[in-house]
């Protein structure tokens, strides 16, 4: 593993380290994470035309009739 050492603007490393909390990731697991969609998108700018190709809206309403028809828990509320 390389370690890797960048400048970044405050602003933007706050909105990081409140993403990687809210997301319950390390700042190590979030930066690569999105380096790691960021290089899949420019070394294939057709990728998520290729993925949503492969799915169908018949799909989709399958797995939603699978969810149940209740109110959240209070935990799971927004």
């Amino acid at each position: 593993m390389i370690k890797l050492i960048a400048q970044v603007p405050d602003a933007l490393y706050k909105q990081v380290e409140a993403l990687a909390a809210q997301e319950n990731l390390s700042i190590d697991q979030l930066v690569e994470i999105a380096l790691s969609a960021q290089i899949l998108a420019r070394s294939n700018p057709n990728a998520l035309q290729d993925r949503a190709s492969r799915g169908s809206w018949e799909s989709v309403q399958k797995l939603l009739e699978k969810v149940p028809d209740v109110e959240p828990e209070e935990y799971d509320r927004l």
